[in-house]
């Protein structure tokens, strides 16, 4: 993320990183050698808040490159960042973070318009747990190649664990002891201070306890409102602040044509599915593989780490899904130009020909798929046909 951050700052006069709260944001910005030469301040501190607040440009004004931590927090201050880029346009003035989703905030958005890049910071990946991430994913190998690689990365099935913990780094990388007892304090600290100003707290952490529930699956917001006691107005904006603080993400359906029995509706996915295991009840890593939804959890791990993966590597890849209504369905579509690759998910260790069902559909449905994967939790790579293969989910993520 460094090197994409870096060179951002090169070409842009404002580089904005977002991200899901305590993703690890502050800690590289003020923390990473290649920032360290930048002054880093943080609104979260309430002097410099304050200050930002009433005198916006003369906040701006501090000698050399600047990093903002936390800067939504200061819409005012993001006007007068407009001001200043336009007064004087130099790369890589201004450094910004923050705990919501820019692009979708309309005021700030507009002011930085042809001014900014957002780049997001996602949960670690396997990969980056695994501190492999000087090699090149051998996803983005095989999209380029459509084969194996003479020598095959080391790789292990995904275990419960993984799912249980997700990518959050204090979880993850161990220094939370008691990662059930961590997420608590971080939804607590979400309510508080993140979503603050909200009529019924009781009623949106009814809904997002829900949302959890629902990851992985097919998004019905009529569904979700009738099961919070929420009105559908209420459960729409509830669900838009989930999306703008990047703890939930819809992904939308793959649509090469206007077949009627496609499915149109998107998929929600919680964005990390360690917090996904905590606001669903699982009541630990030894209760997953029985849990009611332990499957969609599991799909919820293999998304967050392809997304984080095609983010990082390759930015310009879209991530859809593909379905047609009662028949047949594949879990995720990577788009890339003309070109498309299907994944589909099992948290089995073995496979057998009924699971190859949606993945052949697809295939004929969409011509220009380069590859049809079956991402297995296993650890044999099996080539099936000419696009179809059996790929342990391991190996896709290494």
């Amino acid at each position: 993320m460094t090197g994409a951050i870096e060179s951002a700052l090169k070409t842009f006069p404002v580089v904005v990183v977002t991200g899901m709260r305590q993703v690890g944001k502050s800690t590289l910005l003020q923390k990473a050698p290649e920032f360290r030469h930048r002054r880093f301040t943080t609104l979260d501190d309430f002097a410099e808040l304050e200050e930002a607040k009433s005198s916006p440009d003369t906040f701006l004004g501090r000698k050399g490159p600047l990093t903002i931590d936390e800067a939504q927090r200061c819409p005012e201050l993001l006007v007068a960042v407009k001001k200043a880029v336009d007064d004087e346009r130099v790369p890589g003035r201004f450094l910004l973070s923050g705990s919501a989703n820019f692009a979708l905030l309309k005021n700030v958005s507009e002011s930085l318009a042809g001014r900014a890049i957002y780049l997001p910071l996602q949960p670690f990946t396997r990969r980056e747990i695994a501190g492999v991430t000087g090699s090149h994913p051998f996803l983005t190998g095989f999209m380029k190649t459509g084969d194996l690689p003479k020598s095959l990365p080391r790789f292990k099935p995904v275990s419960n664990r993984e799912v249980y913990l997700g990518g959050m780094p204090n979880v993850c990388l161990g220094p939370a002891h008691d990662p059930g007892l961590w997420f608590k304090g971080f939804e607590q600290t979400y309510l508080e201070r993140d979503i603050r100003g909200i009529e019924d707290p009781l009623g949106f952490r009814r809904l997002i306890r829900l949302a959890a529930l629902r990851t992985g699956n097919l998004f019905s917001p009529s569904e979700l409102a009738r099961d919070a006691k929420l009105t559908a107005a209420t459960t729409a904006r509830y669900l838009g602040l989930l999306e703008l603080s990047f703890v939930a993400s819809r992904l939308p359906p793959f649509l090469n044509n206007r077949a009627s029995r496609l499915i149109k509706s998107p998929k929600f996915y919680m964005s990390d599915s360690g917090l996904a295991c905590h606001l669903a009840g699982v009541a630990g890593e030894a209760l997953l593989r029985s849990f009611p939804s332990y499957g969609a959890l599991f799909e919820t791990y293999a998304w967050n780490n392809l997304a984080a993966i095609l983010a990082a590597h390759r930015p310009e890849a879209r991530l859809s899904f593909w379905g047609v209504q009662g028949r047949h369905e594949v879990d995720f579509v990577i788009e890339s130009g003309a070109d498309c690759w299907a994944v589909e998910v099992k948290a089995a260790e073995r496979w057998d020909a009924r699971d190859l069902a949606g993945l052949k559909a697809f295939l004929e449905h969409a011509p220009s798929c380069k590859a049809a994967i079956l991402a297995y939790n296993g650890k044999v790579p099996v080539r099936l046909g000419e696009k179809l293969w059996a790929l342990p989910l391991g190996l896709l993520l290494s």
